[in-house]
């Protein structure tokens, strides 16, 4: 019985950090942009997708683990990052809700790049680079200290969310381009994006996982 009760909760806590993830990676940035490109031109895909999954990979455990840590020698910073996530997604969900309204041609289109060391150079740009990729790190680690001894099934579940994200990108990105040609398409995704991220930070706001 204590083993089932055990198990169910590992089950919770992973589907709770695929949903997070989904919420959280699931978005049209510009790292999402780079790789939809990428994989129009057959530029070095698998390597450049690899690679994105290697990163999430590390900074979603890290931050699992020296959020757990950390916040044991300081005690008030969950609260610290919690309120500063959820203002962040809160005005993240605004300005996807304002793209939705007043649409704007944002699609910057870069030059091809040339080699698989530069492909792998953008991507690694385009990654670490982009400041909503370490508040999503934050998130990812502030929610999952709440899951006790399931935050490591939280953190590959989150991990989860990114892999599947990014083979949803590479697979389906000669597809996907020329359907985000009509800008119709862009108001409804930035639409989405912002009931999720809206969602996500009242979940946060309230302390529900």
């Amino acid at each position: 019985m204590l083993s089932f009760v055990s198990s169910s909760a590992q089950l919770t806590a992973w589907a709770s950090g695929t949903a997070t993830g989904l919420g959280l990676f699931a978005v049209v940035g510009a790292q999402s942009a780079f790789i939809l490109r990428q994989g129009l031109l057959r530029a070095h895909l698998i390597s450049i997708l690899l690679l994105c999954a290697l990163i999430d990979a590390v900074f979603i455990f890290a931050s699992v683990w020296s959020l757990q840590t950390i916040t044991h020698w300081f005690p008030w910073l969950t609260d610290a990052i919690l309120g500063f996530g959820v203002c962040f997604l809160f005005w993240y969900a605004l300005q996807s809700a304002r793209r939705a309204w007043r649409p704007q041609a944002a699609a910057a289109m870069h030059r091809a790049v040339p080699s698989r060391r530069a492909a792998l150079l953008g991507a690694l740009g385009f990654t670490l680079l982009n400041p909503h990729f370490w508040l999503d790190m934050m998130v990812v680690g502030s929610l999952a200290h709440g899951f006790a001894d399931g935050r490591l099934a939280f953190a590959a579940g989150a991990l989860s969310a990114s892999v599947l994200w990014l083979a949803i990108l590479g697979a389906g990105s000669r597809l996907l381009a020329p359907v985000f040609a009509d800008p119709r398409a862009w108001r409804v995704l930035d639409g989405t994006i912002a009931v999720v991220m809206a969602g996500l930070a009242l979940r946060l706001a309230t302390g529900t996982t």
